[in-house]
C-alpha cells in the first residue's frame, strides 16, 4: 500500500453489531486494494467494538476511532482528520453495496472531473412497511423531484446518496457542519455547489438501502430531516427548493382545519390529498398489504417532515 492510499473509507457506527460485519466483508473483498477504512464509533455497547477490533487485528488498513460526540457530522470530521486517502468515500452500516462500488466511484471521478460523486438511493424493503416506505420514497408524491431517488438517472445534481469526495475539496469548502445532526451531507453538498464545485450522480454506483421498520421510526427520521433543513437553507439560500416547502404548507393547512366547522370549504384540499394518496398507493404492482401500508406512509412522510420544518424555522444554531 502506498504512503497515501487511493481511497479512504469512512463509516460512522453506533450499536451496529448486527450489520457491521457486512461492511467489513464488503470492504475487504472490494477493489481496489489500495485503501483504508476508518470506523468511527459513537460509544457502542452491543459488541460492535469487539467485532471491529477482531477484524482490525487481522487487517492493518482497518482502524477504529472513538466519537465521544456520538453524532454523524462529528464522526465524519474525526475520520477525515485521521485519514489520508486521495478519495474519501462514506459508507453506512445499513446499506449493502455492489462489488464494484469503489471501482465505479473512481471511474466516475476520472470520466466526469466532478468534485463529488455518488449513486442513487435505492430503498429495498423486507417487511410490508419497509416495502411501502421504499415505494413511497421513490416517487414524486412521496419526496418530490429529488434526483438521487431516481435509480435510473445519471447527471449533475444537488446532492448524492452518502457521497464520495476528492480530498482537496475539504481545503476549499471546509468540513461537515457539526450543528447538523441530520442533513449534514445535504448542507455540505449545497455549500460545495455554491462555491462552484460539481456533483455527479452515476446510476452505475449501486447500493441497496433498507428503510425504517415502523411508522414511528419513519416519523422520527423525517421529523429530524425537516427540523434541520431550515438551518441548511438559511446558510445556503440558493438551494431552497419548492419540495422543501410543500410539507410545511401541508402542516399549516392541517392546523387550519380547526376552522373547518365554520368554513367547510377547507375540507376540499384534504379530500384531494386523500384521493392522490390513494391513487399513488394503489397504482403499482405491489401486494395489497403494501398498497394499504403506503396509504399511511405518505401522510407520515409529509406531516413529520413539515412539522419538523416548522419547528426548525425557530431553531437556533448551537454555538
Amino acid at each position: 500500500m502506498s504512503a497515501q492510499p487511493l481511497i479512504t473509507v469512512l463509516c460512522p457506527a453506533y450499536n451496529e453489531a448486527n450489520y457491521i460485519e457486512n461492511v467489513l466483508h464488503f470492504y475487504v473483498e472490494a477493489l481496489p486494494a489500495d485503501k483504508e477504512l476508518f470506523i468511527i464509533d459513537g460509544g457502542s455497547t452491543d459488541g460492535t467494538i469487539a467485532i471491529i477490533e477482531k477484524w482490525a487485528a487481522k487487517d492493518k488498513s482497518i482502524h477504529l476511532l472513538n466519537n465521544q460526540h456520538k453524532y454523524v457530522p462529528q464522526a465524519l470530521n474525526i475520520g477525515l482528520k485521521a485519514s489520508t486517502g486521495k478519495i474519501v468515500v462514506r459508507l453506512d452500516a445499513h446499506t449493502v453495496y455492489a462489488k464494484d462500488y469503489f471501482e465505479k466511484i473512481i471511474e466516475t471521478f476520472k470520466n466526469t472531473g466532478a468534485d463529488i460523486v455518488g449513486g442513487p438511493m435505492n430503498p429495498v424493503g423486507e417487511t410490508v412497511i419497509q416495502k411501502a416506505i421504499a415505494y413511497a420514497t421513490s416517487g414524486w408524491f412521496g419526496i418530490g423531484n429529488s434526483k438521487f431517488h431516481d435509480v435510473n438517472y445519471s447527471g449533475y445534481v444537488d446532492s448524492v446518496y452518502l457521497g464520495a469526495w476528492r480530498r482537496e475539496i475539504f481545503n476549499d469548502v471546509g468540513y461537515f457542519d457539526e450543528q447538523m445532526m441530520r442533513n449534514q451531507d445535504d448542507e455540505f453538498h449545497y455549500r460545495a455547489k455554491s462555491k462552484g464545485k460539481t456533483i455527479y450522480l452515476n446510476s452505475e454506483i449501486k447500493s441497496t438501502y433498507f428503510p425504517r421498520s415502523s411508522y414511528g421510526k419513519l416519523f422520527k427520521q423525517y421529523f429530524q430531516y425537516g427540523l434541520y433543513k431550515p438551518l441548511v437553507v438559511k446558510k445556503i439560500k440558493s438551494e431552497v427548493k419548492v419540495r422543501h416547502l410543500i410539507p410545511l404548507f401541508f402542516v399549516l393547512y392541517i392546523f387550519s382545519l380547526t376552522a373547518a366547522f365554520k368554513f367547510p370549504i377547507l375540507i376540499l384540499p384534504l379530500l384531494l390529498y386523500l384521493l392522490i394518496d390513494m391513487y399513488s398507493a394503489f397504482i403499482n404492482n405491489q401486494t395489497v398489504a403494501v398498497k394499504v401500508a403506503s396509504v399511511l406512509v405518505y401522510p407520515t412522510l409529509h406531516f413529520s417532515y413539515g412539522l419538523g420544518f416548522l419547528l426548525g424555522l425557530f431553531k437556533q444554531p448551537k454555538k
